[in-house]
């Protein structure tokens, strides 16, 4: 065992001797699965951001806030004017609502409400202008009610003094906006919706499909470290030693499997974290499946190292090799997207199988008995090619 672990160690510090194993072990992973997925998890709210700036900040205009705040297309952000000038330049934000300092109760009452709304040429910019619209229709439902109350009570009975009229109006107003807000809905809109047949989530296609990619790649670079020892002689000097021919493949390979692991550790938990993935949903299916994938790819790369001459050859064929296995495998995109004849023809990839395992937890929610199948099978690729590079292993 200890001269297992030793070769272990050593593997490992040779392997990040460079800074571009980084790229590989932690960099693209992250990068490439934000970008696929398409953000960083889901938004708390992915209403249409409205600028609004308040220079009247009046109880209207906080009406009119409270609102939009209410609406589902917009969510008002409120900002002074050289700042929403700003952005609105930058193009950051679609549209400006500029609520005016004569935005209150007497120009309503007179009919000239004053709003500005500034507008990109976009599509976000004409959903907050009908947003607009539409709370502004329900002001001024609310305006027109108070007004004919007024004019009634005034023909009932004449005001004594324009403040009795205006306190009179705002009573009327308050009392209409609240009956409106709680006005039965007369219309109801029901939306139909067909269940897609595929299920797919960017986030966790992203995050299982990278994982894999990034992991596979590096797990069939073992084959690189028996053709570096080769070419350098040191391994035919190694095993001179009272060092057994299994001993030396048990080392070299635990070193990369346990090097894996760690970074699918660390994938998953960015992926829980960051991306909002349910990784943690089954936790005993997920540990055997990873280790299933870990070692199956390291089979892989056990082989492939009896075939290659250098390690430059290696290298190459790694990243080309799990590259072209990742993406029929599902890794990149859904595999359901493939003929039907392609999506038979890939099930002899390990990548087809650890994606099925791995989407079967974190997309369907399936636990240990659904995904022994998938292991099985990877395990299965490991006996394969476990028997075929031990059988084919030269010390030159």
């Amino acid at each position: 065992m200890g001269k297992m672990l030793s070769i272990a160690g050593k593997d490992i510090a040779l392997r990040f001797s460079g800074w571009y194993q980084w790229l590989f072990f932690l960099i693209l992973p992250l990068v490439f699965t934000v970008v696929l997925a398409g953000g960083t998890g889901p938004s708390a709210d992915s209403r249409i951001s409205l600028v609004v700036v308040d220079q009247a900040r009046s109880p209207l205009s906080a009406a009119l806030v409270a609102a939009l705040r209410s609406s589902e297309a917009v969510r008002p952000d409120l900002m002074a004017l050289p700042q929403a000038e700003a952005q609105f330049s930058r193009r950051s934000a679609s549209a400006v609502l500029i609520i005016p300092a004569q935005f209150d109760l007497a120009h309503l009452e007179s009919g000239s409400l004053p709003l500005e709304l500034r507008e990109q040429p976009n599509m976000n910019a004409m959903v907050a202008q009908r947003a607009v619209m539409a709370v502004i229709g329900r002001v001024s439902s609310a305006a027109d009610i108070a007004s004919r109350s007024v004019a009634r009570a005034d023909a009932i009975k004449p005001f004594g003094s324009a403040a009795d009229r205006q306190a009179y109006y705002a009573a009327s107003l308050a009392q209409a906006q609240s009956l409106l807000a709680a006005a039965p809905i007369r219309v109801v809109e029901v939306q139909a919706s067909t269940r897609d047949a595929v299920p797919y989530d960017p986030r966790s296609n992203s995050s299982a499909g990278q994982l894999i990619t990034w992991v596979f790649i590096p797990l069939i670079g073992i084959s690189g470290i028996f053709a570096f020892e080769r070419q350098k002689g040191t391994l035919r000097r190694l095993l001179t030693t009272p060092t057994r021919k299994a001993t030396y493949l048990l080392g070299t390979i635990l070193g990369e499997v346990a090097t894996a692991l760690v970074q699918m550790a660390l994938l998953v938990g960015f992926g829980i974290l960051v991306m909002k993935v349910h990784w943690g949903s089954h936790p005993l299916a997920l540990a055997v499946m990873l280790v299933a994938f870990a070692v199956s790819a390291a089979a892989l790369g056990t082989t492939l190292g009896t075939f290659v001459r250098t390690d430059g050859q290696a290298r190459g064929l790694s990243v080309v090799i799990g590259m072209v296995m990742a993406l029929l495998g599902g890794c990149w995109y859904p595999l359901e997207l493939f003929p039907r004849a392609v999506q038979s023809a890939v099930k002899i990839l390990p990548t087809t199988w650890a994606m099925q395992g791995m989407l079967d937890i974190i997309l369907r929610g399936r636990g240990l008995e659904a995904i022994l199948p998938e292991a099985a099978v990877l395990m299965g690729f490991a006996v394969l090619f476990f028997g075929v590079g031990v059988a084919r292993f030269r010390y030159e």
